[in-house]
């Protein structure tokens, strides 16, 4: 797939040009316009294209999947056994079936193991 380096391109065009003067529009608008120029193409020197094009790279992502079953704990969260409404002071006496680890009323999974709760 084929991904614009925005990043690369501002630092090429701020490296370029002074905007000492210009206010953020007039700079985002020139920057606009600047990445619309006809540049040569690398690949034929007799053709043009704009010099966004130049800017392109191939990059391969892997899709990112997000799956509302399944929590695995990246230990960030310790302190509490408070997982689900933070303003629940009530403990009812749940606890986690695979680890033994008191739960919140509203937890959906165990803090400590990840095991979802019923």
């Amino acid at each position: 797939m084929q991904v614009f380096d925005g990043k690369k391109a501002a630092q090429d065009y701020m490296s370029k040009h002074t905007l000492a003067f210009s206010t953020p529009e007039l700079t985002l608008m020139r920057f606009a316009f600047w990445l619309g120029d006809s540049v040569p193409d690398p690949e034929n020197k007799d053709k043009g294209i704009p010099r966004m094009m130049t800017f392109m790279t191939e990059q391969d992502f892997e899709p990112v999947l997000i799956d509302d079953e399944t929590y695995v704990p990246s230990g960030a969260v310790r302190s509490t056994a408070t997982v689900g409404n933070a303003y629940s002071k009530k403990q009812d006496g749940r606890f986690c079936h695979e680890c033994g680890k008191t739960l919140s009323s509203g937890a959906k999974f165990c803090p400590e193991c990840g095991t979802t709760q019923d």
